[in-house]
């Protein structure tokens, strides 16, 4: 995702986003255990989608304070 779409968020839909990217996160980690994964920049993709995704949510709540 970009940035410019998640700050078009809400707060709640934030969370929930990351959530499920953590899960798909780590459904690709044991693909990769054992074998199965074939595209392992995927990794690399949502660790970084989810880092964005955590900045942006940190900002959304510096800034409602």
């Amino acid at each position: 995702m970009k940035s410019k779409e998640i700050r078009n968020l809400s707060a709640a839909e934030v969370m929930a986003k990351v959530a499920d990217t953590r899960e798909e996160l780590m459904k690709l980690r044991f693909q990769q255990v054992t074998g199965q994964l074939t595209d392992t920049s995927r990794l690399r993709t949502l660790r970084r989608d989810i880092a964005r995704m955590e900045t942006i949510l940190a900002e959304m709540q510096k800034a409602t304070e």
